[in-house]
């Protein structure tokens, strides 16, 4: 649970996705907030089992993008008068709870971790969304639409860099 001002509405089992009604914009806000550093330590552990240097590059970039999006969403949180704790993650990244495979090596194809990065996308994409009507505010509705937004800027540069890797761009 986020804290006490969000509560769980509806398990969406299919999807693995809790849908949470959100009272405030701070709830908004702390929400976003755990998406990207969720996101930044997922990129991460993506990178360094990705073989193809470029596909590893690309994770780092997008887990550094996440970050500056935490960011952002806690000068939001600053802003409205919420203390928020700015230290860096220091808490040790392990693939195995990001990825599922029997190979301990780094040889993972990366044509698999960008279709694995669209989904992910896509699926935090569908989130934002499916929150925007859930959202009490309409600056809380803003700031769901922004957060789905640069999920889809996220979604679509996998898939050129997908694209890129078999030959199709």
């Amino acid at each position: 649970m986020l804290n006490s001002r969000c509560r769980t509405v509806v398990l969406e089992i299919d999807r693995g996705l809790a849908m949470e009604t959100f009272e405030t914009y701070e709830a908004i806000l702390e929400f976003g907030i755990l998406k990207e550093r969720q996101a930044n330590r997922f990129y991460k552990a993506m990178a360094q089992r990705v073989a193809d240097e470029k596909v590893a590059a690309l994770f780092e970039e997008l887990a550094e993008e996440e970050l500056e999006h935490k960011a952002k969403l806690e000068f939001e949180l600053m802003k409205i008068g919420v203390a928020v704790d700015t230290s860096p993650d220091t808490e040790e990244i392990k693939t195995e709870d990001y990825i599922i495979s029997d190979a301990p090596e780094l040889d993972i194809d990366g044509r698999d971790m960008l279709e694995l990065a669209i989904a992910k996308e896509d699926a935090a994409y569908r989130l934002y969304v499916n929150m925007i009507s859930r959202a009490k505010s309409k600056e809380s509705k803003e700031a769901l639409m922004e957060m789905a937004q640069e999920e889809v800027r996220h979604k679509t540069r996998f898939e050129q860099a997908r694209d890129k890797l078999l030959g199709l761009e």
